[in-house]
């Protein structure tokens, strides 16, 4: 029996569904991502982004802006974006370049609009355990784990990473579900310290094979949220071939966790159209 949770089977019956909604709207639903520079990473996700929008029926706006571009310009195009009846969502993709505000830039967008759930209203929605929009990767590791039955009430999960789209937002919703956190990331001193005990590890903090295979113990299920570009090819945390051999349950480094995330942005677009109505 294969101990691979794919994100690419999930994420299709997931996009049927969506497909289906979107034939059955008189108005078609869009979404508007906003891009600041040039980031290879980005690009690439923001592609998947598109093309799945273009799959179910999503209309797609792409907003491209040069890193010289000034912030004023872009928190007008956002503006413009909050009062345009036909755009559902809204999405700014991070990385953000240093030497824009991040925090305005994300809190221009109005909440209903929220795609990433990063306002501070939306963040602090979930901190509190109100109803919020939740970041899509997020979104994404918890219907992987719900989908291959994994226990969250009363394990020890280990997050290694602390940034805003995972690994923070993840902390509440794991603590939500019962689960035993301890958050990891760059300064910590002794990670396999923290990850050889535990349960479940899941790892998004863009590190190549940061997690190996003596940092896990037998039957934990790892879950590799991590993206790094070496030799122009995207690679993950975890060393799949090595550490899938002591895993009970493992995503591999493509095709399980990245699939998702684009699936519960499609989901979160729907979200949006839906709570305007």
């Amino acid at each position: 029996m294969s101990n691979i949770m794919s994100g690419k089977e999930l994420s299709i019956q997931i996009e049927e569904e969506i497909k289906g909604f979107a034939k059955g709207c008189i108005i078609r639903p869009s979404v508007a991502v906003i891009n600041i520079g040039n980031d290879p990473i980005s690009e690439k996700f923001i592609k998947a982004k598109e093309d799945a929008c273009n799959r179910v029926g999503i209309y797609f706006r792409y907003h491209q802006f040069e890193e010289d571009t000034p912030e004023l310009t872009i928190i007008n195009k956002i503006k413009e974006l909050n009062n345009d009846d036909y755009v559902n969502g809204i999405m700014i993709n991070l990385p953000i370049p240093e030497k824009y505000n991040e925090k305005r830039l994300l809190n221009t967008v109005i909440n209903s609009k929220d795609i990433d759930g990063l306002t501070d209203i939306n963040i602090g929605r979930l901190i509190s355990g109100r109803k919020s929009i939740t970041p899509c990767t997020v979104l994404g590791i918890m219907e992987l784990l719900k989908n291959y039955d994994v226990e969250l009430e009363g394990k020890d999960v280990v997050i290694v990473g602390k940034g805003k789209l995972v690994g923070r937002p993840l902390i509440n919703v794991l603590l939500n579900e019962g689960a035993t956190v301890t958050v990891c990331h760059s300064r910590t001193e002794d990670l396999k310290k923290h990850t050889t005990n535990a349960d479940i590890v899941i790892s998004a903090i863009g590190i190549k094979n940061i997690i190996t295979a003596d940092m896990i113990k037998e039957g934990a299920v790892v879950i590799d949220a991590g993206c790094s570009i070496e030799d122009d090819k995207l690679c993950g945390d975890v060393d799949f071939t090595k550490v899938s051999k002591k895993a009970s349950l493992i995503t591999p480094s493509t095709g399980g966790v990245g699939p998702m995330t684009v699936a519960m942005f499609l989901k979160n677009i729907i979200l949006c159209y839906n709570n305007k109505k």
